[in-house]
């Protein structure tokens, strides 16, 4: 018993062709390889530094301080 082809050949050979000539990065040359590769990080980047930035500020200024 043989399990079918997972894709026809000739979209095989379309899909190849594609990847295989284009400039972008390996990383970046998917439909939606951009989102998780670039956006995600940046996201978490940017929340993380303001998150840092407002507790430096609340630690210099002394809010939420228990007395």
């Amino acid at each position: 018993m043989t399990e079918g082809p997972f894709l026809p050949r000739e979209r095989l050979f379309k899909q190849q062709q594609y990847f295989q000539n284009l400039t972008k990065h390996t990383h970046l040359k998917g439909r939606y390889d951009v989102v998780t590769s670039v956006a995600i990080p940046l996201a978490l980047a940017a929340s993380s530094l303001f998150m840092i930035g407002r507790g430096v500020y609340n630690m210099s200024h002394g809010i939420g301080k228990k007395e």
